[in-house]
């Protein structure tokens, strides 16, 4: 009898108590809003700002609406403007794009290899033909490059890095976290990632001007001195009055979730390692899969897994991922030509007008399949999963 899994690859862990407690007397009070604080209060957003930004080992955090709102304005604050060509990867999520469509600039999509790492020499060959001196580093799925060298090329060109972290919280490279790398960076709060908060985004930096910036951007009208990780007031002298607001502010609600979940993240990483690598156990031993190792030097968070159906065709991965489906276990294919769910491809972002091949990234994404790990499967869950996996790449006739 086949086995059958029954969990939703969906379900995600319920909130603490102290969130859940915190969020309560927030609505008792009816003081939602980041600004509408009585006499010294500090609000849940700006506690938030404070406790990140310690956590993350950033000078100055900033508490947005969403990862991609945050990407937006993190490039308005590092000065792109309309026309700017922003070099990024070819694999990633449509956000990322997106951000960069809203300001106005022309997205450079650069290769990516059969390890979903930025291709460093396409990314020279990019940087230098087209003049771009802004990347968006997307460390999409979690995969890391070597950032040594990426790190390297970007400052011999000029470039500035603005590392769109979302898959990427608490992941490291040789050490030092991602987010500590380029002069901004953001993490994603959606209901997916690393904290759940249905939505929501944060962005980090040293940089005590970008960030004065944003903080105008993000809606904060003349109330900027309540914020808790504040650059000085000199910093918004000149912009306070030159500088768009797009009102991309965080709430009181989700920033207390946030801040009831920061202290158990360390904790939810290791069990997600855990999953991760009981997965990869199973998963690359089976025959028609491979899955990309991991480098030494990096330190994953390893909520999803990423693997090829190397033997298969590509016509016969739709049937694949049906027969998964039919036995309860719920796969996302990068290779399709028509994008579905949360997953596209990148020759399917029209809204770029000029779209380039990137023959690299579409034999990489040809036959990459993705599943979500949330924290509500164990070890039982992983073997079963693993199973059916096995069992329907390589069917029986």
């Amino acid at each position: 009898m086949q086995k059958i899994f029954t969990k939703p690859f969906t379900q995600q862990e319920a909130m603490p108590e102290a969130g859940i407690e915190a969020v309560t007397d927030l609505l008792r009070t009816g003081r939602l809003h980041r600004y509408n604080m009585v006499a010294d209060e500090l609000s849940a957003a700006s506690q938030l700002e404070q406790d990140y930004a310690q956590w993350q080992g950033r000078d100055y955090c900033l508490a947005c609406t969403s990862c991609g709102y945050a990407l937006h304005i993190g490039l308005r604050a590092m000065g792109v403007t309309a026309g700017d060509g922003v070099l990024t990867n070819g694999y990633t999520l449509a956000p990322v794009p997106g951000a960069i469509a809203n300001v106005g600039a022309r997205p450079i999509l650069v290769e990516v290899n059969d390890h979903y790492h930025l291709d460093l020499h396409d990314l020279r060959h990019k940087a230098e033909t087209s003049g771009a001196k802004v990347l968006v580093l997307s460390y999409m799925r979690g995969h890391m490059p070597d950032m040594h060298q990426l790190m390297q090329i970007c400052n011999e060109l000029g470039i500035q890095v603005l590392e769109d972290c979302a898959h990427t919280m608490g992941a490291k490279w040789q050490g030092i976290r991602a987010g500590n790398f380029g002069v901004m960076a953001a993490f994603s709060l959606q209901t997916y990632k690393h904290i759940n908060t249905g939505e929501g985004g944060l962005l980090v930096s040293n940089d005590k001007h970008m960030m004065a910036k944003a903080i105008m951007h993000s809606g904060s009208y003349m109330l900027y001195e309540r914020h808790g990780t504040l650059p000085p007031q000199q910093a918004f002298e000149h912009i306070k009055l030159d500088t768009a607001n797009y009102s991309c502010r965080m709430d009181n609600l989700r920033a207390a979730l946030v801040r009831a979940q920061l202290p158990h993240l360390d904790d939810n990483i290791a069990r997600w390692n855990q999953l991760y690598d009981r997965f990869y156990a199973h998963l690359s031993a089976a025959e028609g899969i491979d899955i990309p190792a991991r480098r030494q030097a990096e330190f994953y968070v390893g909520s999803s897994i990423q693997f090829r159906t190397t033997g298969l065709s590509k016509a016969e991965i739709p049937a694949f991922i049906q027969r998964c489906a039919k036995r309860g276990v719920e796969l996302k294919w990068f290779g399709a030509d028509k994008p579905a769910a949360f997953t596209s491809r990148y020759d399917s972002w029209a809204y770029l007008g000029d779209i380039p091949h990137l023959p690299a990234t579409l034999a990489a994404l040809e036959k990459t399949i993705d599943m979500r790990i949330p924290l509500t499967f164990n070890d039982d869950d992983c073997d079963i999963i693993s199973s059916i996996i096995s069992d329907e790449v390589n069917p029986i006739a």
